[in-house]
This record gives structure tokens, sequence and C-alpha cells, in this order.
């Protein structure tokens, strides 16, 4: 079994110089390559890549801009593995992740599959904050993946496997983003390719993010959302909607307030303070914690009122997702 990894990047060479190191230490004894693609950067991680090229097996490419998905797709028509694995160049790689992943596809055979991310001690307090609220059970983190069937599994782009007859048939990522991930999932489901969860090839994601770029990473996936239920109404989910009405109800407990009525607002409050402690308690941190409460709150209005705003966009004034939202397409 041979894996390509492939890996774009724009402009991070710090993060490219963390995830080799990480693979150097992969316990996997069979062979495997590495496809880096620069994206059309201008600070480049070509130095960086020379560093590794005694330790790794790494074709490395430059090309114009034309965004995370083209790129995936470019390095994938150039790799020579029988399975593709997509990682985001702020990944870290646990040593058994390889191994962990050839023994999960030894079990389900599948075409596509995906796996969960996680926190080092080393991040940031930010950055645990908002990995807790992305993966956790009582955020959208459950309604994005962990409640969903495990076969039924949307694997996100950070950390995501998909054959060569897979890619060929489905002709790769689209030119949407962010949601290019699931859109390509959903594709694939149509053409007859199964997904899977593969719960034990977890990747540390670092998410390179500060509260602002929080939002409107998102304030973005709200957005994508609609436009991915016009494409494949079949697919839809209520639960989509949670975030906006999330948003409408903390809105009106606040304006019961002005009429004493102070029900709402205490089971707002309640799930607050459920945020902070489950949080707290598995980071072992009092800040993170409380910062995951802030969180959590970007996240829903984020989310939320991107969700409305596309909705209102595309299905009310029936504008073409590429003339509502230019900036979620790339032009190849």
């Amino acid at each position: 079994m041979y894996f390509s990894l492939i890996i774009p990047v724009y402009n991070r060479p710090d993060e490219i110089e963390e995830l080799l190191a990480s693979l150097t230490v992969q316990d996997y004894t069979n062979e495997y390559e590495i496809v880096i693609v620069e994206d059309g950067s201008s600070v480049t991680c070509q130095n960086v890549v020379e560093k590794y090229t005694d330790k790794l097996t790494i074709s490395y490419y430059f090309k114009p801009n034309s965004g995370p998905g083209d790129s995936r797709n470019f390095g994938m028509k150039r790799a020579k593995g029988d399975y593709f694995i997509i990682l985001d160049s702020d990944c870290i790689i646990p040593p058994g992740y390889l191994s962990s992943v050839k023994r999960s596809l030894q079990k389900y055979k599948v075409d596509c599959f995906g796996g969960p991310d996680a926190a080092l001690d080393s991040f940031s307090d930010i950055q645990k904050a908002i990995n807790f609220v992305m993966t956790s059970f009582i955020t959208t983190g459950g309604i994005r993946g962990k409640s969903e069937a495990i076969s039924k599994f949307q694997p996100r782009s950070f950390n995501m496997g998909l054959s060569r007859k897979a890619f060929e048939a489905s002709g790769g990522f689209g030119n949407i983003h962010p949601g290019e991930d699931p859109d390509l999932s959903i594709r694939l489901w149509k053409q007859g390719y199964s997904t899977q969860l593969f719960p034990d090839a977890y990747v540390y994601h670092k998410r390179r993010i500060d509260w602002a770029k929080f939002y409107k990473q998102v304030n973005k996936f709200g957005k994508a959302r609609p436009i991915l239920d016009l494409w494949h109404p079949e697919y839809k989910k209520i639960t989509f909607w949670f975030p906006s009405l999330f948003l409408f109800g903390a809105i009106a407990s606040v304006l019961l307030l002005l009429f004493h009525i102070v029900f709402p607002a205490f089971l707002f409050l309640a799930y607050f303070l459920l945020i902070g402690i489950l949080s707290s308690g598995q980071n072992k941190n009092l800040k993170v914690g409380a910062y995951s409460i802030l969180a959590v709150c970007i996240q829903f209005y984020g989310y939320g009122s991107g969700f409305l705003q596309s909705f209102f966009k595309i299905r009310v004034l029936d504008n073409t997702p590429q003339d509502a939202f230019p900036e979620l397409f790339f032009r190849k």
C-alpha cells in the first residue's frame, strides 16, 4: 500500500517545518511520498523542504494561486500513490498516524476517509479553546462530525484520504472554499463510493487562528452551507439551522428580560457555564474554559449570521452563489 501525502501551502514556511519534522518520526515502515504544492506564495517554503529531502521522499511544486482545492487536485494528479492523504499545512502528525490509517483501510476498505483533530499542550490557550468548540459534541463540532454515522462521515480536508480511483472518478475538489470537502464527499456518495471516519487517525490541528480569523472562518462556513444545500438538496439537514436558531434564541432571551421573563436567559447561561466547565476539565485550565465560552459565542454568531445571509441571497433573492459570494470561489 503506497501513500501520497498531499499538502498545499500558502505563505506558511514555519508550519511546513513543524509538519515535516513530525513526519520524520513516523513508525510506518512502508514507502510513502510527500507532495507539497506551493499555491502562489510570496513567502515560499522551498528552503524548508530542501532541509528534509535526505530524510523524506518529497516532491515540491510551485504554481499560481488558485485556492486549496485546486492545489490538492494539482498534487494528486502528480502523485504516485494508491491512496492520497490530504493534510493542511498547520497540522502536526502523531508518530502512529500512517500505521493507524493502514490498519483502518485494511479493515474497512473504503475509498474516502477522514480522521479527527486534537490539540497539543504546546498550543496557545486561544487555539485550545477554538479546538474545543470545533470538536465538542455540545457545539457544532457534534453537528459537523461526531454525531454523524461513522459510515456517513464527511471528511474534512485538513485530515482526509482519497483513493486514486475515487479521485479520477470525481475529478477531486471543486473551486468553492470553504465547503469543498463536504461537496466532494456528497458527490462521491452519489457515485456509489463510501466514506468512513477513522477515529484513531487523528492529527494535531493548530488552525493558526486568532479571534478575528476564527470569526471570518466560521462566517464563511455558514455562507457555504446554503450553497451546498442548493447543489445537493437531498442531503439538507435541520441541524444546519441550529446556529442561526441559537442566535435568534439568544437575542429573544435578552429581550424577554425586559419583561422579567428570566428562564430562557437562565438556560443560555447554564449552557455557557457547561461549556466552560467541560473545556476547563478537558484542558485542565480555567483560562481555556473561559476562552471557550467566548469561542462558542463567536462560533454561533459567525456561522449563524453567515448562514442567514447566504440563505436570503441564495434562496430568497435567487442569486447565483458565485455572484452572491465571489470571495468563496477561486478561479482555476
